[in-house]
Protein backbone atom coordinates (compact mmCIF):
# COMPACT_ATOMS: atom_id res chain seq x y z
CA UNK A 1 0.00 0.00 0.00
CA UNK A 2 3.13 2.10 1.11
CA UNK A 3 4.63 1.65 -2.63
CA UNK A 4 1.29 2.44 -4.48
CA UNK A 5 1.01 5.58 -2.77
CA UNK A 6 4.42 7.18 -3.34
CA UNK A 7 4.03 5.80 -6.95
CA UNK A 8 0.95 7.84 -7.27
CA UNK A 9 2.38 10.79 -5.63
CA UNK A 10 5.38 10.95 -7.57
CA UNK A 11 3.37 10.64 -10.63
CA UNK A 12 1.80 14.03 -9.15
CA UNK A 13 4.19 16.05 -7.32
CA UNK A 14 7.32 14.55 -7.76
CA UNK A 15 9.84 15.39 -10.43
CA UNK A 16 13.31 13.80 -10.20
CA UNK A 17 15.99 15.86 -11.62
CA UNK A 18 19.55 14.10 -12.55
CA UNK A 19 21.21 16.26 -9.96
CA UNK A 20 24.52 14.50 -9.60
CA UNK A 21 27.26 17.07 -8.50
CA UNK A 22 29.34 16.62 -5.14
CA UNK A 23 28.79 18.57 -2.43
CA UNK A 24 31.90 19.92 -0.79
CA UNK A 25 32.00 18.72 2.43
CA UNK A 26 31.88 21.91 5.63
CA UNK A 27 34.73 22.05 7.66
CA UNK A 28 32.58 24.29 9.55
CA UNK A 29 29.02 23.38 11.03
CA UNK A 30 27.99 20.39 9.81
CA UNK A 31 24.29 21.80 9.10
CA UNK A 32 25.00 24.42 7.42
CA UNK A 33 24.32 24.50 3.26
CA UNK A 34 26.58 25.60 1.02
CA UNK A 35 26.30 28.46 -1.80
CA UNK A 36 26.41 25.67 -4.50
CA UNK A 37 22.95 23.81 -3.28
CA UNK A 38 21.30 27.03 -3.09
CA UNK A 39 21.54 27.31 -6.99
CA UNK A 40 19.29 24.15 -7.23
CA UNK A 41 15.79 25.02 -7.87
CA UNK A 42 14.69 22.16 -4.99
CA UNK A 43 11.63 21.62 -7.28
CA UNK A 44 12.19 17.49 -6.69
CA UNK A 45 11.97 17.94 -3.18
CA UNK A 46 9.89 20.55 -2.62
CA UNK A 47 6.75 20.04 -4.48
CA UNK A 48 5.97 17.17 -1.42
CA UNK A 49 5.34 19.93 0.68
CA UNK A 50 2.22 22.09 0.10
CA UNK A 51 0.32 18.77 0.05
CA UNK A 52 1.56 17.61 3.71
CA UNK A 53 1.12 20.93 5.03
CA UNK A 54 -2.49 21.20 3.68
CA UNK A 55 -3.30 17.86 4.88
CA UNK A 56 -2.49 18.64 8.64
CA UNK A 57 -6.35 19.16 8.49
CA UNK A 58 -9.39 16.39 7.57
CA UNK A 59 -12.61 17.15 6.03
CA UNK A 60 -16.48 16.17 6.36
CA UNK A 61 -16.08 12.89 8.25
CA UNK A 62 -12.64 13.82 9.52
CA UNK A 63 -13.27 16.56 11.60
CA UNK A 64 -16.76 18.44 10.96
CA UNK A 65 -18.60 15.29 11.85
CA UNK A 66 -16.13 14.28 14.78
CA UNK A 67 -14.04 16.66 16.87
CA UNK A 68 -15.65 19.98 15.45
CA UNK A 69 -19.24 18.19 17.20
CA UNK A 70 -17.50 16.29 20.03
CA UNK A 71 -15.91 19.88 21.07
CA UNK A 72 -19.18 21.64 20.36
CA UNK A 73 -18.23 24.33 17.77
CA UNK A 74 -20.52 23.46 14.77
CA UNK A 75 -23.77 21.18 14.97
CA UNK A 76 -25.40 19.77 11.78
CA UNK A 77 -28.73 19.77 10.90
CA UNK A 78 -28.35 16.49 8.39
CA UNK A 79 -29.80 12.75 9.75
CA UNK A 80 -27.15 11.04 8.94
CA UNK A 81 -26.93 7.36 8.78
CA UNK A 82 -30.94 7.62 10.23
CA UNK A 83 -29.05 9.69 13.04
CA UNK A 84 -26.59 6.94 14.26
CA UNK A 85 -22.93 8.09 13.55
CA UNK A 86 -19.98 9.84 15.20
CA UNK A 87 -22.03 12.70 16.47
CA UNK A 88 -24.25 10.46 18.65
CA UNK A 89 -21.36 8.35 19.45
CA UNK A 90 -21.76 5.24 17.20
CA UNK A 91 -18.71 5.40 15.61
CA UNK A 92 -19.63 5.30 11.90
CA UNK A 93 -16.28 7.01 10.43
CA UNK A 94 -12.66 6.81 11.57
CA UNK A 95 -10.35 7.98 8.79
CA UNK A 96 -7.97 10.84 9.62
CA UNK A 97 -5.42 7.97 10.60
CA UNK A 98 -5.32 6.98 6.67
CA UNK A 99 -5.02 11.02 5.78
CA UNK A 100 -2.64 11.50 8.03
CA UNK A 101 -0.09 8.18 6.88
CA UNK A 102 -1.21 8.16 3.13
CA UNK A 103 -0.52 12.07 2.76
CA UNK A 104 2.23 13.22 5.40
CA UNK A 105 3.93 10.01 6.68
CA UNK A 106 4.75 8.05 3.68
CA UNK A 107 5.29 10.84 1.36
CA UNK A 108 7.35 12.64 4.19
CA UNK A 109 9.41 9.42 4.33
CA UNK A 110 10.58 9.53 0.36
CA UNK A 111 11.77 13.35 0.46
CA UNK A 112 13.54 12.73 3.31
CA UNK A 113 15.79 10.06 1.64
CA UNK A 114 16.09 12.50 -1.70
CA UNK A 115 16.67 15.22 0.45
CA UNK A 116 19.40 13.35 2.43
CA UNK A 117 21.28 12.22 -0.91
CA UNK A 118 20.76 15.73 -2.43
CA UNK A 119 22.40 17.28 0.92
CA UNK A 120 19.60 19.51 1.76
CA UNK A 121 19.42 19.21 5.74
CA UNK A 122 16.47 21.87 6.40
CA UNK A 123 14.65 20.24 3.76
CA UNK A 124 14.73 16.92 5.71
CA UNK A 125 13.99 18.41 9.26
CA UNK A 126 10.81 20.51 7.63
CA UNK A 127 9.66 17.24 6.86
CA UNK A 128 10.82 15.61 10.04
CA UNK A 129 8.86 19.06 11.58
CA UNK A 130 5.34 18.49 9.35
CA UNK A 131 5.09 14.89 10.45
CA UNK A 132 5.22 16.35 14.43
CA UNK A 133 2.69 18.25 13.59
CA UNK A 134 0.30 15.50 12.30
CA UNK A 135 1.16 12.76 14.29
CA UNK A 136 0.68 15.33 17.49
CA UNK A 137 -2.80 15.79 16.10
CA UNK A 138 -3.27 12.23 15.09
CA UNK A 139 -2.88 10.92 18.91
CA UNK A 140 -5.16 13.24 20.31
CA UNK A 141 -7.52 11.24 18.64
CA UNK A 142 -6.09 7.54 18.96
CA UNK A 143 -3.51 7.42 22.14
CA UNK A 144 -0.85 5.18 20.91
CA UNK A 145 0.00 5.41 17.49
CA UNK A 146 2.92 4.54 15.15
CA UNK A 147 5.53 7.34 14.68
CA UNK A 148 9.37 6.19 15.98
CA UNK A 149 8.66 2.54 14.15
CA UNK A 150 7.39 4.00 11.06
CA UNK A 151 8.04 1.87 7.75
CA UNK A 152 9.49 -0.88 10.08
CA UNK A 153 7.72 -4.61 9.94
CA UNK A 154 6.10 -5.09 11.95
CA UNK A 155 4.59 -1.60 12.48
CA UNK A 156 4.82 -1.34 16.41
CA UNK A 157 2.73 1.75 18.18
CA UNK A 158 4.76 3.99 20.27
CA UNK A 159 2.90 3.95 24.25
CA UNK A 160 1.51 7.78 24.53
CA UNK A 161 4.91 8.48 26.98
CA UNK A 162 7.56 7.21 24.22
CA UNK A 163 5.63 8.85 21.60
CA UNK A 164 6.43 12.79 23.66
CA UNK A 165 9.23 12.07 24.78
CA UNK A 166 10.10 11.54 21.11
CA UNK A 167 8.80 14.42 19.87
CA UNK A 168 10.22 16.52 22.18
CA UNK A 169 13.50 14.53 21.44
CA UNK A 170 13.41 15.44 17.64
CA UNK A 171 11.77 19.06 17.63
CA UNK A 172 15.46 19.50 19.38
CA UNK A 173 17.05 17.90 16.66
CA UNK A 174 14.96 19.79 14.10
CA UNK A 175 15.88 23.51 15.53
CA UNK A 176 19.92 22.62 16.01
CA UNK A 177 19.48 22.51 12.00
CA UNK A 178 17.30 25.38 12.01
CA UNK A 179 19.59 27.49 14.03
CA UNK A 180 22.29 26.90 11.89
CA UNK A 181 20.25 28.22 8.98
CA UNK A 182 18.63 31.07 9.79
CA UNK A 183 19.42 32.51 6.86
CA UNK A 184 18.42 29.88 4.48
CA UNK A 185 16.70 30.76 1.80
CA UNK A 186 15.30 26.83 -0.26
CA UNK A 187 12.14 27.07 1.63
CA UNK A 188 10.66 30.09 0.08
CA UNK A 189 9.25 28.55 -3.23
CA UNK A 190 7.29 25.81 -1.09
CA UNK A 191 6.29 27.55 2.43
CA UNK A 192 2.93 29.65 2.18
CA UNK A 193 2.72 29.93 5.67
CA UNK A 194 6.16 31.82 6.36
CA UNK A 195 7.74 32.63 3.16
CA UNK A 196 10.85 30.32 3.71
CA UNK A 197 11.55 32.15 6.86
CA UNK A 198 13.35 30.07 9.12
CA UNK A 199 13.18 32.35 12.32
CA UNK A 200 9.42 31.83 12.23
CA UNK A 201 9.54 28.46 12.16
CA UNK A 202 11.43 28.28 14.66
CA UNK A 203 8.61 30.54 16.75
CA UNK A 204 5.97 27.96 15.60
CA UNK A 205 8.54 24.59 17.04
CA UNK A 206 8.69 26.90 20.18
CA UNK A 207 5.61 27.05 20.22
CA UNK A 208 4.81 23.52 19.89
CA UNK A 209 6.77 22.12 22.41
CA UNK A 210 4.78 24.60 24.91
CA UNK A 211 1.28 23.07 23.06
CA UNK A 212 2.52 19.67 23.97
CA UNK A 213 4.13 20.44 27.31
CA UNK A 214 0.82 22.01 28.16
CA UNK A 215 -0.89 18.54 27.73
CA UNK A 216 1.48 16.61 30.21
CA UNK A 217 0.98 19.05 32.82
CA UNK A 218 -1.16 16.28 34.77
CA UNK A 219 0.09 13.43 34.20
CA UNK A 220 4.11 14.17 33.93
CA UNK A 221 3.62 17.44 35.87
CA UNK A 222 8.40 17.44 35.96
CA UNK A 223 8.54 16.93 32.30
CA UNK A 224 5.74 19.47 31.77
CA UNK A 225 7.58 22.01 33.41
CA UNK A 226 11.03 21.33 32.11
CA UNK A 227 9.56 20.95 28.34
CA UNK A 228 7.47 24.48 28.74
CA UNK A 229 10.12 26.37 30.35
CA UNK A 230 12.48 25.50 27.68
CA UNK A 231 9.86 26.55 25.17
CA UNK A 232 9.67 30.00 27.08
CA UNK A 233 13.47 30.79 27.13
CA UNK A 234 13.89 29.91 23.55
CA UNK A 235 15.61 32.81 22.01
CA UNK A 236 14.12 32.89 18.89
CA UNK A 237 10.92 33.01 20.39
CA UNK A 238 7.18 32.09 20.28
CA UNK A 239 4.48 32.77 17.98
CA UNK A 240 2.90 35.92 19.92
CA UNK A 241 1.90 38.56 17.19
CA UNK A 242 -0.98 37.48 14.84
CA UNK A 243 1.61 38.25 11.98
CA UNK A 244 2.75 35.31 13.54
CA UNK A 245 0.16 32.74 12.99
CA UNK A 246 0.58 29.30 11.47
CA UNK A 247 -1.64 29.66 8.68
CA UNK A 248 -2.21 26.92 6.25
CA UNK A 249 -2.95 27.79 2.68
CA UNK A 250 -5.92 26.32 0.62
CA UNK A 251 -3.96 26.37 -1.86
CA UNK A 252 -6.48 27.96 -4.37
CA UNK A 253 -9.30 25.97 -2.96
CA UNK A 254 -12.28 26.33 -0.75
CA UNK A 255 -12.15 26.42 3.23
CA UNK A 256 -14.07 22.74 3.51
CA UNK A 257 -16.39 23.89 6.10
CA UNK A 258 -17.68 26.67 3.82
CA UNK A 259 -17.81 23.70 1.31
CA UNK A 260 -19.88 22.06 3.51
CA UNK A 261 -21.54 24.35 5.30
CA UNK A 262 -22.86 26.55 1.53
CA UNK A 263 -21.93 23.80 -1.02
CA UNK A 264 -23.85 20.61 0.99
CA UNK A 265 -25.54 22.44 3.82
CA UNK A 266 -24.69 20.06 6.76
CA UNK A 267 -23.06 22.33 8.97
CA UNK A 268 -24.14 25.59 11.12
CA UNK A 269 -23.26 27.44 14.51
CA UNK A 270 -23.95 25.02 17.68
CA UNK A 271 -25.91 25.54 20.30
CA UNK A 272 -22.64 25.50 22.49
CA UNK A 273 -21.63 28.68 20.14
CA UNK A 274 -25.04 30.17 20.53
CA UNK A 275 -25.10 29.45 24.35
CA UNK A 276 -21.48 31.32 25.16
CA UNK A 277 -20.75 33.74 22.56
CA UNK A 278 -24.27 35.11 22.68
CA UNK A 279 -24.18 35.01 26.65
CA UNK A 280 -21.61 36.86 26.81
CA UNK A 281 -22.26 39.50 24.15
CA UNK A 282 -19.01 38.27 22.03
CA UNK A 283 -18.83 39.93 19.03
CA UNK A 284 -16.51 37.65 17.58
CA UNK A 285 -20.12 35.79 16.83
CA UNK A 286 -20.46 38.25 13.59
CA UNK A 287 -17.27 37.09 12.29
CA UNK A 288 -17.58 33.30 12.88
CA UNK A 289 -21.31 32.96 11.76
CA UNK A 290 -24.02 34.29 9.73
CA UNK A 291 -27.43 35.11 11.56
CA UNK A 292 -30.30 32.60 11.36
CA UNK A 293 -32.73 33.19 8.66
CA UNK A 294 -35.86 32.54 10.28
CA UNK A 295 -36.22 35.74 12.82
CA UNK A 296 -38.70 33.36 15.05
CA UNK A 297 -35.97 31.13 16.08
CA UNK A 298 -34.37 33.73 18.68
CA UNK A 299 -36.99 35.32 20.68
CA UNK A 300 -34.99 35.16 24.15
CA UNK A 301 -32.11 37.23 22.38
CA UNK A 302 -33.30 39.35 19.90
CA UNK A 303 -30.37 41.50 19.48
CA UNK A 304 -28.12 38.51 18.59
CA UNK A 305 -29.91 37.12 15.43
CA UNK A 306 -28.07 33.57 15.76
CA UNK A 307 -29.28 30.19 16.38
CA UNK A 308 -27.00 27.28 16.82
CA UNK A 309 -27.65 22.97 16.72
CA UNK A 310 -27.26 21.49 19.98
CA UNK A 311 -24.67 18.89 19.58
CA UNK A 312 -25.81 14.76 19.69
CA UNK A 313 -29.45 16.41 19.25
CA UNK A 314 -32.70 14.39 17.84
CA UNK A 315 -33.17 15.41 14.06
CA UNK A 316 -35.34 14.61 11.77
CA UNK A 317 -35.51 15.91 8.48
CA UNK A 318 -32.85 18.27 7.39
CA UNK A 319 -34.74 21.13 6.27
CA UNK A 320 -36.03 21.58 9.59
CA UNK A 321 -32.48 23.45 10.47
CA UNK A 322 -31.06 24.83 7.21
CA UNK A 323 -32.26 28.32 8.80
CA UNK A 324 -30.24 27.95 11.34
CA UNK A 325 -26.96 30.29 11.75
CA UNK A 326 -24.55 29.49 8.73
CA UNK A 327 -20.98 30.01 9.36
CA UNK A 328 -19.85 33.04 8.05
CA UNK A 329 -20.13 34.03 4.77
CA UNK A 330 -16.89 35.91 4.66
CA UNK A 331 -14.83 32.08 5.02
CA UNK A 332 -15.86 31.66 1.47
CA UNK A 333 -13.49 33.79 0.30
CA UNK A 334 -10.48 33.10 2.88
CA UNK A 335 -7.24 31.94 1.73
CA UNK A 336 -5.81 29.69 4.40
CA UNK A 337 -6.85 28.61 7.95
CA UNK A 338 -5.44 28.58 11.29
CA UNK A 339 -3.84 26.28 12.97
CA UNK A 340 -1.58 27.94 15.84
CA UNK A 341 -2.31 31.28 16.88
CA UNK A 342 -0.82 34.19 19.06
CA UNK A 343 -4.08 33.96 21.59
CA UNK A 344 -3.31 30.37 21.56
CA UNK A 345 0.56 31.00 22.67
CA UNK A 346 -1.03 33.99 25.34
CA UNK A 347 -3.51 31.28 26.76
CA UNK A 348 -0.65 28.69 27.30
CA UNK A 349 1.62 31.18 29.40
CA UNK A 350 -1.89 32.25 31.23
CA UNK A 351 -1.94 28.50 32.44
CA UNK A 352 1.31 27.91 32.42
CA UNK A 353 1.81 31.39 34.57
CA UNK A 354 -1.04 29.21 36.80
CA UNK A 355 1.41 26.39 37.17
CA UNK A 356 4.32 28.23 38.25
CA UNK A 357 6.67 28.05 35.16
CA UNK A 358 9.48 29.94 34.78
CA UNK A 359 9.00 32.45 31.93
CA UNK A 360 5.12 32.46 31.54
CA UNK A 361 5.00 36.07 33.21
CA UNK A 362 1.41 37.17 34.60
CA UNK A 363 -1.67 34.74 34.54
CA UNK A 364 -3.58 37.95 34.14
CA UNK A 365 -2.06 39.69 31.59
CA UNK A 366 -1.45 37.08 29.62
CA UNK A 367 -5.36 36.01 29.65
CA UNK A 368 -6.03 39.44 28.97
CA UNK A 369 -3.71 39.91 26.31
CA UNK A 370 -5.10 36.43 24.81
CA UNK A 371 -8.43 37.61 24.61
CA UNK A 372 -7.73 41.00 23.02
CA UNK A 373 -5.39 39.27 20.78
CA UNK A 374 -8.41 37.13 19.43
CA UNK A 375 -10.33 39.92 18.92
CA UNK A 376 -7.91 41.49 16.44
CA UNK A 377 -7.46 38.30 14.95
CA UNK A 378 -10.88 38.09 14.13
CA UNK A 379 -11.65 41.66 13.36
CA UNK A 380 -13.75 41.45 16.37
CA UNK A 381 -12.41 44.91 17.58
CA UNK A 382 -11.98 46.34 20.93
CA UNK A 383 -11.98 43.66 23.82
CA UNK A 384 -12.19 46.39 26.19
CA UNK A 385 -15.46 46.29 27.40
CA UNK A 386 -15.74 42.36 27.27
CA UNK A 387 -13.14 41.86 29.56
CA UNK A 388 -14.36 43.91 31.68
CA UNK A 389 -17.70 42.46 32.37
CA UNK A 390 -18.30 40.41 35.26
CA UNK A 391 -22.04 39.86 35.12
CA UNK A 392 -22.83 37.91 31.90
CA UNK A 393 -23.18 34.21 31.60
CA UNK A 394 -23.66 31.81 28.81
CA UNK A 395 -27.71 31.44 28.07
CA UNK A 396 -29.77 27.83 28.72
CA UNK A 397 -30.58 26.91 25.19
CA UNK A 398 -34.04 26.53 23.69
CA UNK A 399 -34.17 24.51 20.48
CA UNK A 400 -37.49 25.88 18.71
CA UNK A 401 -38.08 23.40 15.86
CA UNK A 402 -37.67 20.01 18.50
CA UNK A 403 -41.35 18.53 18.92
CA UNK A 404 -41.99 17.50 21.66
CA UNK A 405 -41.07 20.23 24.03
CA UNK A 406 -37.84 20.11 25.55
CA UNK A 407 -35.92 17.89 23.41
CA UNK A 408 -32.63 18.98 22.54
CA UNK A 409 -32.74 21.84 25.26
CA UNK A 410 -29.92 22.56 27.74
CA UNK A 411 -29.28 24.12 31.00
CA UNK A 412 -25.80 25.72 30.50
CA UNK A 413 -23.55 24.50 33.37
CA UNK A 414 -20.90 27.08 33.00
CA UNK A 415 -21.17 29.59 35.74
CA UNK A 416 -17.67 31.56 35.35
CA UNK A 417 -18.17 35.58 33.73
CA UNK A 418 -14.85 37.04 31.47
CA UNK A 419 -13.85 39.27 33.92
CA UNK A 420 -10.59 37.98 35.71
CA UNK A 421 -10.82 37.87 39.37
CA UNK A 422 -7.39 37.84 41.32
CA UNK A 423 -9.43 36.67 44.05
CA UNK A 424 -10.71 34.03 42.91
CA UNK A 425 -8.84 29.97 42.76
CA UNK A 426 -6.75 28.69 40.03
CA UNK A 427 -8.76 26.63 39.29
CA UNK A 428 -11.73 29.34 38.76
CA UNK A 429 -9.26 31.20 36.69
CA UNK A 430 -8.35 28.15 34.25
CA UNK A 431 -11.71 28.12 33.55
CA UNK A 432 -12.14 31.55 32.27
CA UNK A 433 -8.27 30.62 30.37
CA UNK A 434 -10.06 27.38 28.68
CA UNK A 435 -12.94 28.69 27.84
CA UNK A 436 -11.39 31.87 25.61
CA UNK A 437 -9.00 29.35 24.47
CA UNK A 438 -12.23 27.34 22.93
CA UNK A 439 -13.63 30.24 21.28
CA UNK A 440 -10.82 31.01 20.00
CA UNK A 441 -9.87 27.86 18.31
CA UNK A 442 -12.95 28.28 16.23
CA UNK A 443 -12.25 25.88 12.66
CA UNK A 444 -9.17 24.43 14.33
CA UNK A 445 -11.03 22.49 17.11
CA UNK A 446 -8.35 19.68 17.35
CA UNK A 447 -6.86 21.18 20.05
CA UNK A 448 -9.65 22.57 22.16
CA UNK A 449 -10.82 19.30 22.04
CA UNK A 450 -7.50 17.68 23.83
CA UNK A 451 -8.07 20.70 26.43
CA UNK A 452 -11.82 19.84 27.06
CA UNK A 453 -10.64 16.50 28.18
CA UNK A 454 -8.09 17.53 29.67
CA UNK A 455 -9.43 20.08 32.02
CA UNK A 456 -13.07 19.63 31.94
CA UNK A 457 -13.59 22.94 30.51
CA UNK A 458 -15.42 24.66 29.16
CA UNK A 459 -18.54 22.92 31.01
CA UNK A 460 -20.23 22.08 27.78
CA UNK A 461 -23.31 20.45 27.48
CA UNK A 462 -23.71 16.47 27.59
CA UNK A 463 -25.41 14.97 23.95
CA UNK A 464 -28.83 14.82 24.03
CA UNK A 465 -28.73 11.78 22.08
CA UNK A 466 -26.34 8.96 23.20
CA UNK A 467 -26.44 5.87 20.88
CA UNK A 468 -22.86 4.75 22.82
CA UNK A 469 -22.90 1.10 22.87
CA UNK A 470 -20.76 -2.22 23.44
CA UNK A 471 -19.79 -1.99 19.95
CA UNK A 472 -17.46 1.20 20.49
CA UNK A 473 -17.84 1.39 24.64
CA UNK A 474 -20.67 3.23 26.59
CA UNK A 475 -20.27 7.20 27.15
CA UNK A 476 -22.44 7.57 30.47
CA UNK A 477 -24.95 10.35 30.18
CA UNK A 478 -22.87 12.81 31.74
CA UNK A 479 -20.02 12.32 30.29
CA UNK A 480 -18.04 12.71 26.74
CA UNK A 481 -16.33 10.72 24.32
CA UNK A 482 -12.56 10.01 25.27
CA UNK A 483 -10.84 8.81 21.90
CA UNK A 484 -11.41 7.79 18.55
CA UNK A 485 -11.04 3.28 18.35
CA UNK A 486 -7.97 2.18 16.20
CA UNK A 487 -9.13 1.24 12.78
CA UNK A 488 -10.82 -2.21 11.63
CA UNK A 489 -7.92 -2.13 8.96
CA UNK A 490 -5.20 -2.33 12.12
CA UNK A 491 -7.43 -4.43 13.96
CA UNK A 492 -7.48 -6.84 11.88
CA UNK A 493 -4.06 -6.96 9.70
CA UNK A 494 -1.95 -5.55 12.48
CA UNK A 495 -3.27 -7.47 15.21
CA UNK A 496 -0.71 -8.20 17.72
CA UNK A 497 0.93 -4.60 17.09
CA UNK A 498 -2.87 -3.64 17.83
CA UNK A 499 -3.08 -5.26 21.22
CA UNK A 500 0.26 -4.18 22.15
CA UNK A 501 -0.83 -0.83 21.55
CA UNK A 502 -4.11 -1.52 23.45
CA UNK A 503 -1.95 -2.04 26.57
CA UNK A 504 -0.31 0.54 26.77
CA UNK A 505 -3.83 2.76 26.04
CA UNK A 506 -4.12 1.01 30.05
CA UNK A 507 -7.96 0.11 29.16
CA UNK A 508 -9.90 -1.13 26.02
CA UNK A 509 -9.65 -0.26 22.92
CA UNK A 510 -12.98 1.88 23.23
CA UNK A 511 -14.36 5.16 23.20
CA UNK A 512 -14.48 5.63 26.78
CA UNK A 513 -11.08 4.59 28.02
CA UNK A 514 -8.84 7.83 28.22
CA UNK A 515 -5.99 8.74 26.86
CA UNK A 516 -2.70 9.22 29.12
CA UNK A 517 -2.65 12.75 29.85
CA UNK A 518 -6.47 12.66 30.16
CA UNK A 519 -6.18 11.61 33.66
CA UNK A 520 -9.69 12.09 34.67
CA UNK A 521 -8.78 14.06 37.79
CA UNK A 522 -11.68 16.68 39.02
CA UNK A 523 -9.03 19.10 40.25
CA UNK A 524 -6.30 20.79 37.72
CA UNK A 525 -3.81 21.39 40.06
Amino acid sequence: MKKIIYIFLTALLFNLSACTDDFEKLNEDPYQITDESLTQDFNNVGAFYPPMLKNLFGDQIEHNLSHDSWVRHLGTPTNFLGGINNTTYYISWNTYWNRIYGSIMSPSAQVMKVAEAEGYPVFVEWARLIRILGMSRLTAYHGPVIFTKFGEEPALYDSEPVLYNAFFTQLDEIQAVFNANTDYGGLGKFDASYGGSIPQWNKLINSLRLRLAMRLSKVDPALAKTQGEKALSEPGGLIEANGDNFLISLYGGIFPPARISFGWGDTRMSASMESILIGYKDARVAKFFDPATDDTLYPDHPDYPYKGIRNGAVLVAKGDRLSYSNISDDFNSVESRRCFTAAEVKFLKAEAALRGWAGAGDAKENYEAGVSTSFADWGAGSAAEYLADNTSLPLDYNDPKADPGPINDFVSRITNTVAWDDGASNEIKLEKIITQKWIDGYTNSIEPWVDHRRTGYPKLPYNYKNDSSADWGVIPANEFLKRQVFLTSQRENNASSVAEATGFLGGPDLISTRLWWDTGSASNF
